[in-house]
This record gives C-alpha cells, sequence and structure tokens, in this order.
C-alpha cells in the first residue's frame, strides 16, 4: 500500500508517522518550499485526545523529546473582568481527570516545537514544494496526485490533509467548504521574561484565562513556559511568552481588518480594550507590532455522509472550527491517529481498504463534527454582549471559585467532553 497526503501540517505529519511505524509507505506532499516555510509561533493545548494519538503514532524516542520538551503544566483557566478581578479558576484536575499516564494530561505546545517533533525522522517522507492541483481516480484502483508544476504521483490512497482551504476537499466534498463563523481574532504575543515587553499581570502568567466583558468580545491569554533542562530548551525557540487573542464578532471590528498592518491592528486592540484596567491595556498598546496578525474564523457544515472512495480527508480539511477551546489541532491528531490505525489494518489484509477507509470517516464525522458544535457554542458565549447574560454568567463563576464540588460539576465536562477516551483508543 502507498498512501499519497496532501499538506504537511500537524494532521499530515502525524498521521505518517503513524503509517510509517506500521511499516506502510506514505508520502506527504507540502506546498512550502522547506522545512522553515511557516513562521507560526503560538502556543497550542494538547489534550488528551491529542496526546494519545501523539503516543500512538510517534516513535518512543520522539514521543519522550515532546513530553520533554512541552510546557510546563498549564496552571488552569481562569476567567476574570476586565479589572483583573479573579472570578474562578479551573483547576487542570477538574478540566481532566488526574492520570499517571502522560498521554492522559494535557500538555502546552509550542506549535512549531511540536511540528519539528512530528518532522523527525521523515526525511524521506516528506517532500517539499509539491503544490497540489487535483487528482484523478485510476481505472483499475489507486489515484493519481497531480502538481501545479506538471508532476504527478500515484498511490493506492490519497489524504487530504491541507487545512480550510483544502483543495483535495473543494474537488472530492464541494459541499463540505467552510462558511464565516462571524467572528475575527487579532492575536500577538508578547515576552514573559525581562524587559522586552509590557509587564504581565500575575495570573495571566499562568496556564490559560478569558478576559470576560459586557461586548461582543473576549481577551483569551495563554502562557507557555518552558520545562528546565535541554528537553525544555527546545520547545519554544525565542523564550517563553504569552499568547493574546482578542476574540470579536466581526461587526465589532473595523471592516477590512484581515488586511490591516501590525500597528494598525495593536491600535484597534488598544482602542477596543480601552477602559479596561491599565496593564491589560498595555499588553496591547505595547507590545511588538510585527507580532500582531488578524484572523477570520470558519466552521466546516455538518454534511451528510458521503460513499468512501480512494480519497479521504483529515483535520481542517474537513472539520475546522473556531479556536475556540483549543479543540481544533487535538481532532487533527486524533484523525491522524485513527486513519493511520485503519490503513494499517487494511495494509496488512485484515480488512479490505474501503472498509478501512468508511469506518475512520464514520467515526471522525462522529466525534469531530461534535467538535465543531462545542467550539461554536464557544464562541458564542464569549461573543455574547448581552448584559443580563455577562451578569448571570459572572454570578455563576464566583460562587463556584467558591464552591470547589459546584466547580468540578459546572465545568467536568467542558474540557472532557471531546477528550475522553473513544472505544478504539481504549482498546490500543
Amino acid at each position: 500500500m502507498r498512501v499519497i497526503i496532501i499538506g504537511g501540517g500537524i494532521g499530515g505529519l502525524c498521521l505518517a508517522q503513524g503509517l510509517v511505524k506500521a511499516g506502510v509507505e506514505a508520502v506527504v506532499c507540502e506546498r512550502d518550499t522547506g522545512r522553515a516555510g511557516r513562521a507560526d509561533r503560538y502556543r497550542l493545548h494538547i489534550s488528551p485526545a491529542g496526546g494519545r494519538a501523539l503516543r500512538a503514532c510517534l516513535p518512543g524516542s520522539a514521543w519522550q523529546r515532546f513530553l520533554d520538551g512541552a510546557g510546563e503544566a498549564s496552571g488552569g483557566f481562569g476567567f476574570l473582568t476586565e479589572r483583573l478581578r479573579t472570578l474562578v479558576v479551573v483547576e487542570e484536575s477538574v478540566m481532566y481527570p488526574p492520570s499517571a499516564d502522560p498521554a492522559e494530561r494535557a500538555h502546552p505546545a509550542d506549535r512549531m516545537f511540536l511540528r519539528e517533533i512530528l518532522l523527525s525522522g521523515l526525511d524521506g517522507t516528506v517532500e517539499f514544494g509539491r503544490d497540489f492541483d487535483r487528482y484523478d481516480l485510476l481505472p483499475g484502483g489507486g489515484v493519481r496526485a497531480r502538481f501545479a508544476d506538471g508532476s504527478e504521483t500515484a498511490g493506492d490512497i490519497l489524504v487530504g490533509a491541507d487545512g480550510a482551504g483544502s483543495a483535495v476537499r473543494r474537488q472530492y466534498l464541494p459541499a463540505a467548504e467552510p462558511v464565516p463563523a462571524g467572528a475575527t481574532g487579532i492575536g500577538w504575543t508578547v515576552p514573559l521574561a525581562g524587559g522586552a515587553g509590557p509587564r504581565i499581570p500575575g495570573r495571566l502568567g499562568h496556564g490559560m484565562n478569558m478576559i470576560m466583558v459586557s461586548a461582543p468580545f473576549f481577551l483569551f491569554t495563554s502562557a507557555f513556559r518552558r520545562p528546565p533542562g535541554p528537553g525544555g530548551a527546545a520547545g519554544a525557540p525565542g523564550g517563553d511568552y504569552l499568547l493574546c487573542a482578542l476574540v470579536t464578532r466581526s461587526g465589532a471590528c473595523p471592516p477590512g481588518v484581515g488586511s490591516f498592518t501590525g500597528p494598525e491592528l495593536r491600535a484597534v486592540a488598544a482602542t477596543m480594550m480601552a477602559g479596561w484596567h491599565p496593564d491589560l491595556v498595555r499588553l496591547a498598546a505595547e507590545a511588538a507590532p510585527e507580532t500582531f496578525g488578524a484572523f477570520p474564523f470558519a466552521a466546516a457544515p455538518a454534511v451528510p455522509a458521503w460513499p468512501g472512495s480512494q480519497v479521504t480527508v483529515l483535520g481542517d480539511a474537513i472539520h475546522c472550527m473556531p479556536p475556540a477551546g483549543g479543540i481544533g489541532a487535538n481532532m487533527a491528531l486524533r484523525d491522524a491517529s485513527l486513519l493511520a490505525r485503519n490503513l494499517a489494518a487494511a495494509a496488512r489484509g485484515e480488512v479490505p481498504l474501503a472498509e478501512a477507509v468508511s469506518g475512520y470517516e464514520a467515526e471522525m464525522r462522529d466525534y469531530a463534527f461534535g467538535a465543531v458544535r462545542s467550539a461554536l457554542g464557544n464562541l458564542r458565549a464569549g461573543t455574547s454582549a448581552s448584559l443580563p447574560a455577562q451578569a448571570g454568567m459572572r454570578a455563576w463563576f464566583r460562587l463556584c471559585g467558591a464552591v470547589p464540588a459546584l466547580r468540578r460539576s459546572g465545568f467536568g465536562e467542558s474540557w472532557n467532553r471531546d477528550a475522553r477516551p473513544r472505544p478504539w483508543e481504549l482498546a490500543a
């Protein structure tokens, strides 16, 4: 069996690792011209769903490198007001069931660090500079991928792992094209150490936090701190940092914000946060303008089941979602683990290839589109401008902050719902 993977992001590379580990031939065709073609540098929240997938797909040494270089324990999730008053801090033990198994715990990970881990050992598998154009189904079975430079490659199955703008999905499942989610994120980073940036308010230097305000936007922050030791030194090139994301309903930010320059985005963020605690305003007003970017959010429609073929899709290519809750990357990793497992079984002759692919797609539709609904629900709650709803939410959070049992019952499912192991993960 030969598997063609279009796209060398986190999901495509994890799939390649799982296939290579199982002895299945794979080739990753990536549009970037080299390993350094991406400059993404922000913190990912790897939940137990992502952790299980990484352990299943990576060789043992790479999995250990990930554990050594991932960030320090998250510090839980805090909800604060725009005046920096803490409403509640949800502990890690409430977010996910405590476990001695590192794959069943959450891990903060710098995205570039994780991509380097996933690229390790794939020098003969990843082909850079391959800009996918289209595919053809071959009469005798199999599929041929064609590229913009006129080259082509053939295999038994083609996997679209080429992100929210997937050219594979556009040809294979045009009805699954993502639609605007009605929100935009303005993101930037701030150094956590030294005098290179504004002073970080105390709670915001740890874990993840949401600044709630009676307006159609909120501020999300996430601290990335490298663990001590040589393994941690590689975890976040450039040092520890605070990721900030001002998530706003699309109509609440200036038209055309997606094309604004860094200084313009900084000014927009500072203006929207005017009247907040001065330390929060400084997070935007004094941050380096070159770290700013704007990202319109999109979400995949829940499409009906489709007939299986020699083509399939994973991650954002089929179930992109707003980054509200940090679910998307974990679902892409879960996709990769499941698809690698099924394709390896087909390569061993245990199941027909068509059954392996259709089984993956049925299971993926069940958990992944549930995750899309979770992300959209998180986004709607955060961007609600209703004063009564905000007041009620703040009162509830204060009560949960004061009563641990209420905090456990009120938040226990919020994160674990989409991270809980599926039956096939338990079997593994």
